[in-house]
C-alpha cells in the first residue's frame, strides 16, 4: 500500500456506512429489524464492555511473527442472530480478536479449541450454559463469560454477565482504542479432516480479499472510506441476502460484510437450528430477497424440492450463490428449470485463501463441471512448489498471492508449509489440487487430504460425488476411501436416498460410469439414513470413513 492508501479495519467499515445511511435496515431476524444506526449503537455498547473488562490489544503487529497474536481473543459460540455480528464487530472496535466456535462441538472439542486459541472471553447462549459450566475449570485463561438469554430456561452462570446488559456500558473514562487494519481477523478451520487451526488475517487484507473491499467482478480495490460510503449510499436498500449458512463459517461472515459495502440487508430465517424450507421461502417472498446462498446439494436440494411442489413468489431472486461444497449438475438443472431468470454462481475459496475464483451458469448454457475463472491473483503452482504453471501445463496446487493470511495461530511450521515463497512471492497453498487449462481457466480437482489413492491412481472424491449424485434416487452422497488388500484403498460411496426412492448398486455404478472412468467408480455403496454434514453443509469425511469401514 502507498502512503496515501487507507488501511481498512472492520469496525470503521461498518461505522462509516452506518453514519452515512443510519436509517437503512441492516438486519432482519424474527421480530427484529435493526437499522444501521441501531446496530452500530449496540456494537458500541459491547465494545465498551470488552474494554472495561480489560480486554484489547497488547502488542502491535510489527512486533509479531505471522503465527503470533498480540490481542486478546473472544470465542463466539453462538448460532445465527444479530448477537453474532454485534459481538464480532464490537470486538473489532475494542481491538479484541473474535473467532468462530462451532456450536456442534462436544466438551473435549471445545476444550481443545478454547485452549488452542488462548481465549480470555467467551460469548454463548443460555442453551449451552451447562456445557460451558462443565469445562470452565479446565480453561484457566478464560476469564470473561457473556451469556445471551434465550428460551432454554438455563439460568445465568455464576460470574457470567447477561449480554443485553453489556450493551448499556458507557465508554471507559480513558476512552476507546483506535482500531487498525493490522488488527486480526481470526477464522478457525472446520476440522472435518483434521484438527481445527486458527487462520490469522490482517483485517485490511480479508476485507479486500473477501468482504467487499474489492467489489465482485472488479480488479479495482476500494480506495478510501469516502469511496466506500459513497457506493453504499448509492446502492442503499437495494441488495438483500438470505443468511442460511451459519456465521461460524467464513462465507457467511464475508457475505455479511459485503452487504455493508452495498448498503444492503441481511435476512436470517427464524429457525436457526434447522432449515425449514417452506418457512425460508416464505421469508424470501415477504422480504423480497435478491440472493440466496447455498452450500452444495445439502442446502440447495431441500430448497428446490419445496420450490417445485410449492407456490412461492420468488421474482425478487436474482442469484443463487454456491460455495463450500459442490452443486451437482442435477440440482443445478432443477434450479434453472424452476427459476429460469436466476443466475447460479459457484465460488471457490478457503479460510487460508479467501475468495479465489468463480463461474456463472444460466439456463440452456452448457458448463463444464468444476471449471472456474480465476481472479488475477489466483493461479496453479507446481506440485513441488517451485514455480507458477502457465496455461495448459496441467496439474498442481491451487494458490493465491497478495491478499493472504499471516499464518496459523501458534504454528510456525505449518505457517511456513502453507504459505511458501515462490520466486520471491509469498503464496497461500491450502492443499487443493487443480488443473490450469489451456484457456487459463482452472479445473478444481479437490482437497488433497481427502484424495483417494487406489491402485496407484489419484481419485478426487468431489468428482465421484458429482457422478453418483446424478442418479435421480440419490439425495446426498459422500465418497471416501477404505483399506483394500487389492487396491490399497478402494472408493466407497456413502449414499442417502431421496424419500421413497431406491436404487441397486449396479444402477448407481452405471450412472456414475457415464461421466467418470471405470477405475473411479465406487467399488461399494453403503446406504445411510442421513448423511452427516457440518451446519454449513460441508461433508464430514471422518464420519463417512467410519460408516464406510463399518459397511465393509
Amino acid at each position: 500500500m502507498g502512503a496515501d492508501t487507507p488501511s481498512f479495519n472492520l469496525s470503521e467499515v461498518f461505522a462509516a456506512v452506518a453514519r452515512e445511511i443510519p436509517d437503512q435496515t441492516y438486519l432482519v431476524w424474527r421480530d427484529r429489524r435493526l437499522t444501521y444506526a441501531e446496530f452500530d449503537s449496540r456494537v458500541d455498547g459491547f465494545a465498551h464492555y470488552l474494554r472495561s473488562a480489560g480486554l484489547g490489544c497488547h502488542a502491535e503487529r510489527h512486533a509479531l511473527g505471522g503465527h503470533e497474536s498480540g490481542q486478546d481473543h473472544l470465542g463466539i459460540y453462538l448460532r445465527n442472530g444479530n448477537e453474532y455480528l454485534e459481538a464480532m464487530t464490537g470486538a473489532y472496535r475494542a481491538r479484541v480478536a473474535p473467532f468462530n466456535v462451532s456450536y456442534r462441538y462436544v466438551e473435549e472439542e471445545l476444550i481443545y479449541l478454547l485452549t488452542d486459541s488462548g481465549a480470555r472471553a467467551l460469548i454463548y447462549p443460555s442453551e449451552f450454559a451447562s456445557r460451558v459450566a462443565a469445562i470452565r475449570d479446565r480453561l484457566p485463561a478464560l476469564e470473561v463469560l457473556i451469556q445471551v438469554a434465550d428460551d432454554s430456561g438455563h439460568e445465568l452462570l455464576p460470574g457470567a454477565v447477561d449480554y443485553e446488559t453489556t450493551l448499556t456500558t458507557a465508554e471507559p473514562a480513558d476512552g476507546m482504542p483506535t482500531p487498525s487494519g493490522d488488527d486480526l481477523y481470526i477464522l478457525y478451520t472446520g476440522g472435518t479432516t483434521g484438527m481445527p487451526k486458527g487462520v490469522l488475517w490482517r483485517q485490511h487484507d480479508i476485507f479486500m480479499s473477501s468482504m467487499g473491499g474489492r467489489p465482485y467482478g472488479s480488479t479495482e480495490a476500494t480506495a478510501s472510506y469516502d469511496e466506500l460510503v459513497s457506493k453504499a449510499r448509492a446502492a442503499a436498500g437495494v441488495m438483500s441476502i438470505l443468511v442460511i449458512p451459519p456465521f461460524m463459517h467464513g462465507a457467511a461472515q464475508w457475505a455479511a460484510y459485503t452487504m455493508v459495502t452495498l448498503g444492503g440487508r441481511l435476512v436470517i430465517p427464524d429457525d436457526v437450528e434447522r432449515m425449514r424450507a417452506p418457512d425460508v421461502l416464505r421469508l424470501v417472498e415477504r422480504e423480497k430477497v435478491m440472493s440466496i446462498p447455498v452450500v452444495g446439494d445439502a442446502i440447495a436440494r431441500p430448497l428446490i424440492d419445496e420450490i417445485e411442489r410449492g407456490d412461492y413468489d420468488l421474482s425478487s431472486v436474482v442469484t443463487v450463490t454456491n460455495g463450500g461444497a459442490p452443486l451437482s449438475p442435477t440440482v443445478r438443472d432443477r434450479i434453472h428449470a424452476a427459476l429460469p431468470n436466476v443466475m447460479v454462481m459457484d465460488a471457490v475459496g478457503a479460510s487460508e485463501s479467501g475468495a479465489q475464483m468463480s463461474t456463472l451458469s444460466t439456463p440452456g448454457v452448457e458448463m463444464q463441471p468444476a471449471v472456474f475463472t480465476p481472479q488475477s491473483d489466483t493461479a496453479v503452482v507446481s506440485a513441488d512448489l517451485d514455480r507458477v504453471l502457465t496455461p495448459g501445463e496441467g496439474q498442481g496446487w491451487l494458490a493465491r498471492r497478495d491478499l493472504i493470511p499471516l499464518g496459523y495461530l501458534g504454528d510456525a511450521a505449518k505457517t511456513a508449509r502453507t504459505f511458501p515463497t515462490i520466486d520471491g512471492v509469498r503464496w497461500s497453498v491450502p492443499g487443493d489440487r487443480a488443473n490450469v487449462l489451456s484457456d487459463g481457466r482452472i479445473q478444481l480437482l479437490g482437497r488433497d487430504s481427502v484424495t483417494i489413492n487406489s491402485g496407484g491412481e489419484k481419485i478426487f472424491v468431489e468428482e465421484v460425488e458429482r457422478a453418483v449424485a446424478a442418479h435421480p434416487s440419490v439425495y446426498d452422497v459422500v465418497v471416501v476411501g477404505r483399506p483394500s488388500e487389492r487396491w490399497g484403498s478402494e472408493v466407497v460411496a456413502v449414499v442417502q436416498f431421496a424419500e421413497g426412492a431406491s436404487a441397486t448398486d449396479e444402477e448407481l455404478a452405471a450412472t456414475a460410469g457415464q461421466t467418470i472412468a471405470r477405475y473411479k467408480v465406487p467399488k461399494a455403496f453403503v446406504h445411510a439414513e442421513k448423511i452427516v454434514r457440518s451446519p454449513a453443509g460441508k461433508a464430514d469425511y471422518r464420519w463417512a470413513k467410519e460408516v464406510a469401514s463399518a459397511g465393509s
